[in-house]
């Protein structure tokens, strides 16, 4: 199994009260088949969060383009810091 190079990022990483492998399961598949290709190391929650608020199982393919919408907002604000963006 390889590595993707999701957490080659200088974001600052939490530890999580609850089980991210749990909250990960209980994803839709559109959601999940994302998060496994996504940049960024992002948590079950708060992609969860986007999902719902952009459309989520009602209009997924809206939710997938406000998900990388801002994962690119992201890195692109993590690489105006002088940091290399992952690749």
């Amino acid at each position: 199994m390889g590595f993707n190079g999701n957490l080659n990022t200088q974001l600052r990483r939490r530890r999580r009260a609850s089980d991210p492998m749990r909250d990960y399961d209980r994803l839709p598949k559109e959601l999940r088949s994302w998060l496994s290709e996504a940049r960024l190391p992002w948590s079950p929650s708060s992609a969860l969060k986007i999902w719902n608020k952009a459309g989520g199982c009602k209009d997924p393919d809206a939710a997938l383009a406000r998900l990388a919408l801002v994962e690119k907002a992201t890195l692109d604000r993590e690489g105006t810091k002088g940091r290399s963006a992952p690749s």
